[in-house]
C-alpha cells in the first residue's frame, strides 16, 4: 500500500497545451514529458456497493502492462487530497479478486460477494507525464505531474476528462499548494477533487456526487484557532464542490448554495477580532470580496428574473475560464495550511486564538447582538440592510457551532436570525418594511437572545 496525496486541476484545451510549455516546468523538469495511452475499467456491484464504501476498483492498461489498483477516498480537503492505493501487476486483462483480502479490503464491504463485482464504466485518456522536482529551502520536493486528456464513457453517456494532475512525491503537502498556485498565476485552473471514478458514477447517477463534505464536529473545549480552521476548510471544500456541480449540470439552487460558502467563509474572517490582524487575512478578503461584489448581485436578481437565472450558467463558465477563482481557491487552501492568521498577532489575539469556543462564541452573540440594535430597526427596518455583515458573522458561526451554547431554544434562534437575514436581502416595499420590524421584535423577545445578549 502506499498514500496517495494530489491535488487535481480542471483545464481547458488550450490551459493544457500551455502547460506542457510552460517556463516553470520547464525549469523543474528532470525527465522530460512522457506520453502514455491509459484503458481503464471500474468495477462495481450492480447495487453500488463499493461507490457507497467511497472505494474505487480500477483494472488499467498502460501499454502492454495490466495493473489492478484499489483505492480508498481517505482525505480530501479543498482539493488537496490523500487516498490508500493498491497495485497489482496482473499478466491479463482480468479482474483477481483473490487480491482483494482483508489487508486491504474495507471491513464494511466483508460479507460482499466479489463475483458481483462487474465493469461499470471506462476512463480511457492520454496522459503525458514529468518529474518536476526543486529545492524548497533545504529540502528537495519531487512531484509528478500529468496532463490527462480523454473521456469517461458510462453507457451512452459522456463526459470529457481534461485536467493537470500532481502528485507528491517527495517534500511537504505546501509544496504541492505553492507549484499549483504559480501555474494558475497565469492559466485557468480550478481545484477540484471529483476523481474519475466519480465522474464516472456521476454519469450514472448525478445525486451520486456529494456536494458537501462531512461537517466538523465543533466541541465546547475546541481552540478558536482549530474551530476556526476547520470550518473555514469544510467551507473552502464545499464551495469547489458545488463549483464543479453547478459547472457539470447548471442547476440555479447549486449557485446559491455556493455563494453561501463564500459568505460564511467571508464572515468568519471578520469575526475573529485580535484573533486574526486584518493584515493577515486582507488580501484573502480582497479576493473574497471581489467575488461576492460580482456574484450576490446576480444571485439576488435571479430570484425574481428568470432571465438572470437562465443566463447564470453561461457567465459561470467564464468565471471558471479566468484565473479568479482558481487563484482565490488555492490562496485560501495554502493561508489555511498555513494558519497564517496566527503569524503576526499578539500576545492578547494568541490568547484569544487558544480560548475554549464555548467561552468565546457566548462572548461573540453577546457583542454583536448588542451592536445589532434591534429596537432601532424596528423603528427603522428600511436600514436593516446596513447590519448584513454583523448578522452573517452571527449566522456564520451559529450555523455548525449553536451546540455548544448552553442556552434554551438555541436552534430557534438560529432560525428566527436566519429569517431576518433573508429579509434584510429583499427588494423593500411596505410588506417588507412591516416584515423586517415584525421579525426584528420576535428576534429580541426570544429567551435565548434575552439570556445570550444583554
Amino acid at each position: 500500500m502506499v498514500k496517495e496525496t494530489e491535488i487535481k486541476l480542471r483545464a481547458n484545451r488550450d490551459t493544457l497545451a500551455a502547460l506542457r510549455d510552460h517556463p516553470l516546468l520547464k525549469k523543474r523538469n528532470k525527465s522530460g514529458w512522457e506520453r502514455r495511452e491509459l484503458f481503464n475499467q471500474y468495477f462495481d456491484t450492480p447495487e453500488r456497493d463499493l461507490a457507497q464504501a467511497k472505494v474505487a476498483l480500477r483494472l488499467r492498461r498502460d501499454g502492454e502492462q495490466f495493473i489492478q489498483t484499489l483505492k480508498t477516498r481517505g482525505q480530501s480537503v479543498a482539493g488537496l487530497s490523500e487516498r490508500n492505493e493498491w497495485d497489482w501487476y496482473l499478466s491479463k486483462a482480468k479482474l483477481d479478486a483473490k487480491k482483494l483480502d482483508d489487508s486491504c479490503w474495507p471491513a464494511s464491504l466483508a460479507e460482499l460477494d466479489k463475483k458481483q463485482l462487474k465493469p461499470l464504466f471506462t476512463t480511457d485518456f492520454v496522459r503525458q507525464r514529468a518529474e518536476i522536482a526543486w529545492g524548497r529551502g533545504k529540502a528537495r520536493v519531487v512531484i509528478e505531474a500529468a496532463l490527462d486528456l480523454g473521456q469517461v464513457v458510462a453507457g451512452d453517456q459522456q463526459e470529457e476528462i481534461c485536467e493537470l494532475e500532481l502528485e507528491l512525491r517527495q517534500g511537504e503537502p505546501a509544496a504541492l499548494l505553492e507549484l499549483a498556485s504559480e501555474l494558475a498565476a497565469d492559466l485557468p485552473l480550478m481545484p477540484c477533487d471529483i476523481s474519475k471514478a466519480e465522474r464516472g458514477y456521476r454519469l450514472f447517477d448525478a445525486g451520486s456526487y456529494a456536494l458537501n463534505l462531512p461537517a466538523p464536529q465543533l466541541g465546547a473545549e475546541m481552540s478558536l484557532d482549530d474551530a476556526f480552521a476547520a470550518q473555514a476548510w469544510h467551507l473552502l471544500g464545499n464551495s469547489q464542490r458545488l463549483a464543479e456541480q453547478y459547472r457539470f449540470n447548471g442547476h440555479w439552487r447549486l449557485l446559491g448554495d455556493w455563494l453561501e460558502q463564500l459568505i460564511d467563509l467571508r464572515a468568519l474572517l471578520g469575526s475573529l477580532g485580535q484573533a486574526a490582524p486584518r493584515t493577515s487575512s486582507s488580501d484573502l478578503r480582497q479576493r473574497l470580496d471581489d467575488l461576492l461584489q460580482d456574484w450576490r448581485p446576480r444571485l439576488l436578481a435571479g430570484q425574481q428574473d428568470e432571465a438572470v437565472r437562465q443566463n447564470a450558467p453561461a457567465l459561470f463558465a467564464a468565471e471558471l475560464d479566468d484565473t479568479r477563482w482558481g487563484q482565490f481557491s488555492l490562496h485560501a487552501s495554502r493561508w489555511l495550511l498555513a494558519r497564517s492568521w496566527t503569524t503576526e498577532r499578539n500576545s492578547r489575539g494568541n490568547r484569544q486564538g487558544a480560548a475554549p469556543l464555548g467561552n468565546w462564541l457566548p462572548t461573540l452573540v453577546a457583542e454583536e447582538g448588542a451592536a445589532l440594535q434591534l429596537k432601532r430597526y424596528q423603528q427603522q427596518p428600511e436600514d436593516l440592510g446596513e447590519q448584513l455583515p454583523r448578522i452573517e458573522r452571527l449566522l456564520a458561526w451559529l450555523r455548525p457551532a449553536r451546540a455548544v451554547l448552553e442556552v434554551a431554544e438555541v436552534d430557534r434562534l438560529y432560525g428566527e436570525l436566519n429569517k431576518l437575514h433573508l429579509l434584510a436581502q429583499q427588494p423593500l416595499d411596505e410588506e417588507q418594511r412591516q416584515l423586517r420590524a415584525s421579525q426584528a421584535q420576535i428576534l429580541q423577545s426570544l429567551k435565548a437572545w434575552k439570556t445570550l445578549v444583554r
